[in-house]
């Protein structure tokens, strides 16, 4: 069995099923004959050089600064760095850069496994199924209850460790993003016992391959206990740095359940949320927060999809589909108040 491939524009079946169905084929005529379709190979040779260049000098810097609490600071950087790593492997998986299957998997094993400790296949297997359904509470991995709970219902149904959290997860949400690295790295070595990832030996190897690096690395430049508070430093802000590109995109946005099946243009629209900014913004999470283009097409560059905005947010206002976009604090801030009323039926009971 293998690895299913991320959903591209020409994917969607529902969306041809008649009714609804011709708002996004028409949607994507008017991106297509904009040009928002085509590759943007110059971008992405600077972007993948600038991000390797900067990943190489954070790892000098490391040995450069040595023994000393300021590697600190190297952590810190560097938890940046990984972040901006990941999201190149996002943008490779989803097949904007490379046209080729065969390349985007090379470079997405390197870039992932070996060079972050996030394993790509795990990944690419989740990314897809989010996708697909997002939103979704059976469907969508990304809202399957676990140490957090994302509807009333599965708080109802939670026990143990997630109830106790459920009551005051809005409180405890940014906390929590500090472990989310290494539950990153974890959930990728725990799925290489799940057949549906191909090429698992492969992907094994580059994995322990990149932690072995790591720490011998940390611990032959710093002694125990500035080597322990680097990695504790590194992985936290990795793990708060993704959870904050992430949040923003669907928690909080309406939820579906059973059989509850939009056609796939309202069903990308409804359950994702834009983050207005600049080109800061742009930069800190990486075009993501342009979630509504990227969901109707996935396999859009990242720099067409400021441009691909204009089009999307008029179509809707033009057949009347919701389209929502907000600041970043905004964002999290509506997210919060989801996961506290989320949590309140848990509350009661106490």
């Amino acid at each position: 069995m293998t690895t299913p491939t991320l959903l591209s524009e020409s994917s969607p079946r529902s969306s041809r099923r008649g009714g609804a169905g011709g708002d996004y084929a028409r949607l994507l005529r008017r991106i297509s004959a904009a040009g928002l379709m085509d590759r943007r190979p110059a971008y992405y040779a600077v972007r993948l050089t600038a991000v390797g260049l900067a990943f190489a000098a954070g790892c000098t810097a490391f040995f450069l600064v040595g023994d000393s609490w300021w590697t600190l600071l190297v952590a810190a950087f560097m938890a940046v760095m990984c972040a901006q790593v990941a999201l190149v492997m996002h943008d490779v998986a989803h097949r904007q850069v490379f046209r080729s299957r065969r390349l985007t998997e090379v470079v997405g094993r390197v870039v992932g496994n070996a060079g972050i400790g996030l394993a790509y296949g795990w990944w690419q297997d989740k990314h897809t199924r989010h996708h697909a359904n997002p939103n979704h509470e059976e469907l969508d991995p990304d809202v399957a209850p676990d140490v957090l709970v994302w509807s009333q219902k599965q708080a109802r149904a939670s026990r143990g460790l997630p109830r106790l959290i459920g009551r005051a997860q809005a409180f405890l949400f940014f906390p929590l993003l500090m472990l989310e690295g290494l539950n990153l790295h974890v959930a990728g070595v725990r799925a290489l016992g799940n057949r549906s990832v191909k090429r698992r030996g492969l992907e094994g190897a580059l994995l322990f391959g990149h932690f072995a690096v790591y720490l011998a690395a940390v611990f032959a430049v710093l002694p125990a206990d500035k080597g322990f508070a680097f990695v504790a430093v590194h992985q936290a802000l990795f793990g708060l740095y993704m959870g904050c590109i992430f949040a923003p995109n669907h928690k909080g946005m309406p939820t579906l359940s059973g059989d509850e099946r939009p056609d796939f243009l309202r069903k990308q629209v409804l359950t994702s949320r834009n983050v207005r900014g600049g080109v800061l913004t742009d930069f800190a999470l990486g075009g993501l927060n342009y979630q509504i283009e990227h969901h109707l097409f996935p396999s859009m560059p990242t720099p067409n999809l400021r441009h691909a905005q204009v089009i999307v947010r008029d179509y809707c206002a033009e057949i009347g589909v919701p389209y929502h976009e907000t600041g970043l604090i905004s964002s999290y801030r509506e997210a919060l108040r989801h996961l506290h009323q989320v949590g309140a039926p848990l509350r009661a009971a106490d």
